[in-house]
């Protein structure tokens, strides 16, 4: 790998054929396509930062930036296959976030793109006859739905999202205008107008219905919700202060007009071009839209009259986020800009360069100088350009009839050679212009190539090298030997060697003495493209059509770097020797260390998005500059591993000469002079105007004087009136705030006296209330513990009885065990003596088994039958049996809970329910008695809750109460100290009304006085004036002159007044004018004091009466709601009545 490394640093032009191909990311940062990236640019610190594209990207087709302006979408080919990358602006790097397909749907491009205005989606528009438009949820790289837009007979050329609605979307194209909304899963078509007829070349949304399309007719139509409304008439420019006509539209003939390439909303309006180089700003108002700007391309000075700067089309159009700048794309590839601010009336404006003027076609040279960081550039355009690769500014281009093939500078940076399909032209470059010096009968010279010392030039013409002095102008040889064409050439570093390489495969070293060959390579299989010295000079290298990069030396090709399937195009070498440089057929650059390796070992930069046409280095290897048929300028910072720049061994200085002709320079001093008069004279005309508006400032200054003072005396009047009035309102708020006070007295000792009554028969009633409650429990303690005994004796009694019963059950239960034993015991007997019996006669069945069949069956059956009584019996006393364990189970479980024994008892035993029925209806009578009991029990506790639920509630009521009578006699005690505050600041604005009225006095005396001086003053100016024009008739006798003047000296001019006689005037003027100022200042400062005064006093009248309603209608209520609950609503009534009444009759 290569031990140097190559970043990119700057480049110089603009992609065409890209859509929507510039974007502000922010105010001063622009994003569009250059080479094989994207470029933002910052227009303030003229920077900039790449964005890569895809390494195996084809074509970039479009851009879109979101609505927030953080995410970018680059459209790209990539082999079979169309994708969409999103990159974060907000990074650094540019950092790819997501990288999007079209799904199932076969997508070879993406004509154009939008996000959505919560910047969520994204819609991408596929190319060919049948246009599917893909809606993506891009976060997620998934596609939500597609819908196919284009036929036939209609193309869509551009998408939008509507800015108020990120479902709702517009496609617009050839014969095609549609309104998409994505609903339910799937993009549905809305609204479809029939404009087959019509090309749409762009559109917008410039409300939430309606959209504004452009044709190739010039006619913008207007549609709302997805219909034809009207169209906008284009109005020339002589009448852009009229309103802008809209009438409905009845036909769709196509008429003749300037194309309408694109339209741009914005807040006011929308702006849209006109034809070729004109943008126009429409701005909405109640009839329509009215065109009230016009911005041009200007002419460019340095232009040929074939491709004039206005001739462009504009292509795009973008407007900073705060609506400050509006930039435009051309389709010459160049960028424009201008400010928006408000225009002077009849004013023509015109765009300015965004930053460079760019190439516009292929760039077929480049060239370095020694002496100054220059660069020079030719193109296909016409042009020639010198940019400065340390300042990244162009400093000088000009455009000529014919195209320019080659370009070099002289080391010095002062002359150029360029070739032309004509003639070789030698120009001069002065400081702004490029004028020819001389011109060479060298047709289609496609190379050319200064010495390193600047003597000697070399040019091609076909097959053939000639070598010029520079000095001389004459061709000092001609190096024949090429068969095909000769596509390059280098000098050594010390000019005395030449080496060539041509379309035939032959690479030659030239003696630049004799002419003569000094070593030779041919490889007719390959034809060169560029060739090379090393840094020493003593081998070459050279790249061709066998894709490979050589290295030849002394007639051998010594080393081979292996194909690829790129070819290279072009080669340079640094002066280190540590790195050689490609360019190759698909706009990369490729980094090889030197000395050349064997294996296939460089790195790969992505650069131009065209074929590279040429490659230099700079002086100082600091800088590679590569150029391509992309029209662009690549600048590469070197630099090392660690990331520093190369050091080089050359130390180069950078001179700042420049070449003036000695016209130019005349004509300059000239103009200088020129404009220097013109600058004297307009400063004494300025002098003379400065004269007139000070006196005329002076008599301003008199009227104003007069008119304050008749101002001061009005406000005078008016101060003491409202002092009168201040007054009385002071003695009114005392009277009504006694009155208040006494009458606010005797309702709160009104509202004590009552309250305290309240509070003793309330609390009478509670005790009573206790006394009661605590008897009744009492006597309820009682009854619980009688109940109680009663309770305990019949438990007693019950479990003596059934204890009773359960011995003689247990008796019972002995008899049947004994008596179910005995059963058993015969029974076993008789099955023993039955089974007896059986086995006799089965055996007796046996032996006469023939004779007695009939017998042995009959008996069987009788025997079967006694067996199913027998075992009848059995089951019968199985149960008996199992019945009597179960009843001895339930009698042990009523040995453990009473109750349920008794019930199982009852319910077994019939006569135990007949001894037992008496004690049960006692049982239960007591039961009743004890439910009573406790249904008594639970009113009295019922009760007894309600009754401390009332005092609780009584309590709550008289709290509050309480609270509220605290909290009035509070609020009266900030009232009444309120009242002396404010009569405290009333004492202190009346104190500082009577020190402004004295200061207004000593003012005024001053002022008078000052008059009184000034008067005298100009009564000394008329005399003055008048003894100077009776001097003026002793001009002609000096010696009187010269007494009368000693004269008016000695007259007029103290001794102590020498340095003041010129300053009298002005020092008048002055102390007037400050006299005027603190005036006007005392009078506002008066006139704001008085105002705050009076507001605040009003403020706090009006608070106090407020407050004072408030408190009367509060202690009513108050009154009311302790004398009855039942009739607060009509108390309440009666007071809002009085409530209303109060605040109308209040002042």
């Amino acid at each position: 790998m290569a031990t140097v490394a190559a970043q990119p640093h700057f480049i110089f032009g603009l992609r065409t054929g890209v859509r929507n191909n510039l974007c502000f990311c922010d105010e001063q940062t622009v994003v569009f396509p250059s080479g094989n990236s994207c470029v933002c640019y910052d227009t303030v610190q003229r920077s900039q930062r790449f964005i890569p594209g895809s390494e195996d990207s084809l074509r970039m087709r479009a851009l879109a930036i979101s609505a927030n302006r953080r995410y970018l979408a680059v459209s790209e080919e990539c082999g079979q296959r169309a994708t969409i990358t999103v990159f974060d602006l907000k990074h650094e790097q540019g950092r790819k976030r997501k990288v999007l397909t079209a799904g199932d749907t076969h997508a070879q491009r993406f004509l154009c793109m939008a996000f959505s205005p919560d910047s969520k989606y994204l819609i991408g528009q596929t190319g060919g006859p049948e246009g599917t438009l893909v809606f993506w949820l891009w976060e997620k790289q998934k596609v939500l739905a597609t819908a196919k837009t284009g036929s036939s007979s209609t193309h869509v050329t551009q998408v939008s999202f509507s800015p108020y609605n990120n479902t709702q979307m517009c496609v617009s194209g050839s014969g095609a205008l549609k309104l998409l909304r994505y609903s339910d899963g799937a993009l549905k078509q809305s609204a479809a107008p029939k404009v087959e007829s019509v090309n749409f070349l762009c559109h917008a949304w410039v409300t939430e219905e309606r959209v504004i399309a452009g044709t190739d007719a010039g006619r913008l139509l207007v549609f709302e919700s997805g219909d034809i409304r009207r169209e906008i008439a284009v109005a020339p420019l002589e009448q852009r202060d009229r309103q802008v006509e809209m009438k409905k539209i009845k036909d769709f003939k196509v008429g003749e007009g300037p194309r309408i390439t694109a339209i741009l909303p914005h807040s006011r309006g929308f702006a849209c071009s006109l034809g070729l180089g004109i943008v126009c700003l429409f701005e909405r108002n109640k009839d329509g839209y009215r065109r009230s700007r016009e911005i041009r391309i200007p002419a460019d000075p340095h232009s040929n009259e074939l491709s004039p700067a206005p001739c462009q089309e504009v292509h795009t159009m973008c407007m900073s986020p705060a609506e400050r700048t509006l930039a435009i794309s051309t389709d010459r590839g160049q960028l424009y800009s201008c400010s928006l601010s408000p225009a002077e009336v009849n004013r023509e404006e015109h765009f300015e360069f965004l930053s460079q003027s760019f190439h516009s076609k292929s760039i077929t040279g480049v060239s370095v100088c020694i002496r100054k960081p220059l660069v020079a550039t030719s193109s296909l355009d016409h042009s020639v350009r010198i940019w400065n690769y340390e300042t990244k500014l162009l400093e000088l281009y000009k455009e000529f009839q014919e195209e320019a093939h080659s370009v070099a500078l002289h080391p010095t940076g002062l002359f150029i050679l360029v070739g032309f399909s004509d003639k070789l032209r030698l120009m001069n470059l002065l400081i702004d212009d490029i004028r020819t010096i001389k011109e060479f009968s060298v047709r289609g010279c496609r190379e050319c190539a200064f010495s390193h010392g600047g003597h000697m030039f070399a040019a091609v013409n076909g097959n053939v090298i000639h070598t010029y002095s520079v000095t001389s102008f004459e061709n000092v040889l001609s190096l024949k030997g090429h068969n095909g064409k000769v596509r390059g050439i280098e000098w050594s570093q010390d000019d005395s060697r030449l080496v060539s390489c041509g379309v035939d495969g032959a690479v030659y070293e030239w003696n630049t003495q004799t002419g003569k060959r000094e070593s030779e390579s041919v490889l007719k299989s390959c034809s060169y493209t560029d060739v090379a010295f090393s840094s020493d000079c003593k081998s070459v290298l050279a790249v061709g059509s066998d894709l490979t990069l050589k290295e030849i030396q002394e007639c051998q090709v010594l080393r081979e770097v292996p194909a690829d399937e790129v070819g290279h195009t072009a080669v340079t070498v640094s002066h280190s020797g540590r790195v050689v440089f490609t360019g190759t057929s698909s706009g990369t650059i490729r980094a090889v260390k030197y000395p050349l390796p064997i294996q296939k070992e460089w790195i790969v930069y992505q650069a131009h998005c065209g074929p590279v046409t040429k490659m230099v280095i700079t002086s100082d290897d600091q800088f590679l500059l590569s150029v391509s048929e992309d029209g662009c300028l690549l600048m590469w910072k070197l630099i090392d591993k660690e990331g520093r720049g190369l050091k080089s061994n050359r130390q180069i200085i950078h001179t700042e000469e420049i070449l003036v002709t000695k016209s130019d320079l005349e004509e300059k001093t000239q103009n200088m002079l020129e404009l220097k008069m013109r600058l004297e004279e307009l400063q004494m005309e300025n002098e003379y105007q400065l004269r007139l508006k000070d006196m005329n400032y002076n008599e301003e200054m008199k009227e104003l004087s007069d008119k304050f003072t008749q101002q001061i005396e009005s406000l005078k009047t008016v101060q003491q009136a409202m002092k009168a009035e201040m007054e009385k309102h002071a003695r009114e708020h005392q009277e009504a705030s006694s009155k208040a006070a006494v009458k606010h007295a005797e309702e709160l000792k009104d509202l004590e006296f009552s309250c305290s009554q309240k509070l003793v028969v309330e609390h009478e009633r509670y005790q009573d209330l206790q006394r009661e409650h605590q008897m009744m429990q009492e006597d309820y303690e009682k009854q619980l513990r009688a109940a109680e005994e009663r309770t305990s004796q019949a438990l007693e009694e019950l479990t003596q009885i059934s204890e009773a019963k359960l011995q003689e059950k247990t008796q019972l239960l002995l008899q049947c065990q004994e008596d179910s034993q005995q059963k058993a015991r015969e029974f076993k007997e008789i099955l023993r003596q039955v089974e007896e019996d059986e086995a006799r006669k089965i055996h007796d069945l046996q032996i006469n088994f023939e004779k007695k069949l009939h017998s042995a069956k009959e008996t069987s059956g009788n025997l079967r039958r006694d067996m199913d009584l027998v075992t009848q019996k059995c089951h019968s006393l199985q149960r008996q049996i199992d019945d009597r364990s179960s009843d001895v189970n339930k009698l042990k479980q009523e040995r453990q809970k009473l109750l349920g024994l008794i019930r199982s008892l009852e319910s077994d035993i019939e006569d135990l329910k007949r001894q037992i029925s008496g004690h049960e209806q006692t049982s239960n009578d007591k039961d009743l008695t004890i439910l009573s009991l406790k249904k008594k029990n639970q009113e009295l506790e019922k009760f007894n809750f309600v009754l401390d639920c009332q005092l609780s509630e009584l309590k709550e009521q008289m709290e509050p109460q309480q609270d509220d009578i605290n909290e009035k006699e509070e609020h009266i005690h900030q009232l009444e100290e309120e009242l002396v505050s404010v009569n405290k600041r009333n004492a202190q604005l009346r104190l500082s009304v009577s020190d402004l009225g004295l200061k207004l006095k000593t003012r005024d005396k001053e002022v008078h006085e000052e008059r009184l001086k000034a008067k005298d003053l100009e009564t000394h100016l008329q005399r003055l004036c008048s003894e100077l024009q009776s001097c003026v008739g002793f001009l002609q006798e000096p010696s009187r002159l010269k007494e009368s003047v000693k004269a008016i000296h000695a007259r007029y001019v103290a001794p102590s007044d020498g340095g003041m006689k010129s300053c009298v005037d002005e020092d008048l003027q002055k102390m007037l004018r400050l006299q005027n100022e603190y005036q006007e200042k005392t009078i506002n400062k008066l006139k704001t004091k008085l105002a705050r005064s009076s507001e605040e006093h009003e403020r706090a009248y009006e608070k106090i009466m407020k407050e004072k309603g408030t408190l009367i209608a509060e202690i009513n209520e108050l009154r009311k709601e302790l004398c009855s609950a039942r009739a607060q609503v009509r108390d309440h009534a009666a007071q809002l009545v009085a409530l209303k009444k109060s605040r109308r009759t209040a002042p």
